[in-house]
């Protein structure tokens, strides 16, 4: 009998990838939905995503998935878990492989399926398709344990920004409230920002100073077992 490639004597699952897109517009930290068009859960909101072709890495498919939801090539993107309940998908048997990505929402100008996405707040999201309610609150929280880690504004924020934008980013994903001057002064104490000689009037009677990472320096930081604690 011919041996054909990608065929097996014995069951295999599919496997998808699953890309959570977040986003930050200078006020909420977002996330990116797109409406299912078709059974199962049609009229749903899930993560762009979709099923692995067989001569593709998971990472090369959850590019390929991004680039079509949302135009974007060479995103920066993550692997934080995979999921495999056996009902997770009422069709067959699908493993999800998830992948978190950062982005700047000004960057994304809708790909394939443009018409279908849509920005959610974290704070309002609707109920979601299969399991990606799950999937959402386990990205939010490796995002919330990467904030310590890695200069989360960087992916997220404009080149150059504000202290208060960055200091509304980091509220937003933590869910706290921080001292406006504590948290400057700890954040400019750490010397991974660089002001800018520019400013900008965010209000007519305030004048703020333009910043941006200073991203040499929080590298050497890190490699030395740097922890970013509030």
């Amino acid at each position: 009998m011919e041996n054909k490639q990608y065929c097996y004597k014995y069951p295999h699952p599919s496997v998808t990838t699953d890309c959570v897109i977040f986003g930050f517009d200078g006020v909420d930290l977002k996330v990116l939905l797109v409406e299912r068009g078709q059974e199962p859960y049609k009229g749903r909101w899930a993560f762009p995503g979709g099923f692995l072709k067989p001569e593709e890495s998971a990472e090369e498919g959850a590019l390929r998935e991004l680039k079509e939801e949302t135009g974007l090539e060479n995103a920066y993107i993550e692997q934080f878990h995979t999921y495999s309940a056996p009902d997770r998908d009422p069709r067959e048997r699908v493993i999800t492989i998830a992948y978190l990505a950062l982005v700047k929402i000004q960057d994304v100008e809708g790909g394939d399926d443009a018409a279908d996405a849509q920005w959610f707040s974290v704070k309002n999201v609707p109920q979601l398709a299969f399991d990606h309610d799950l999937i959402l609150r386990d990205a939010l929280r490796r995002l919330r344990e990467r904030i310590h880690f890695h200069p989360i504004g960087y992916d997220l924020l404009p080149m150059k920004f504000t202290l208060k934008e960055l200091q509304t980013l980091y509220e937003a994903i933590l869910g706290i409230r921080f001292d406006r001057r504590n948290f400057a002064k700890k954040m400019l104490h750490l010397d991974i920002l660089t002001q800018l000689d520019e400013t900008v009037w965010p209000t007519p009677k305030r004048e703020a100073n333009l910043y941006s990472f200073n991203i040499d320096k929080y590298n050497e930081l890190k490699q030395r077992g740097f922890r970013l604690e509030f």
